[in-house]
């Protein structure tokens, strides 16, 4: 019963840092001297889990990006 509690509560981290870790091995296997990328994947898959969490919605304001890109970039000024 505490492992549901657990899972409802901390999901996204922990699906967030099994994906971090996966993609983290693989990248090992090919080199062994990238321990920092690996350590950058865990801590980005656990950021991500943590964003999911706490229902902030996504971790990309996709909003401003467009705003900005199109403000940036419009055509015919």
């Amino acid at each position: 019963m505490i492992w549901k509690a657990i899972w409802e509560t901390h999901g996204g981290r922990i699906t967030g840092v099994a994906a971090g870790l996966l993609c983290g091995v693989l990248y090992l296997v090919v080199g062994f001297w990238d321990m920092l990328f690996f350590a950058l994947l865990v801590f980005i898959g656990y950021s991500v889990g943590k964003h999911k969490d706490m229902r902030l919605g996504s971790v990309i304001p996709w909003e401003r990006v467009n705003a900005w890109i199109s403000d940036r970039w419009r055509p015919f000024k």
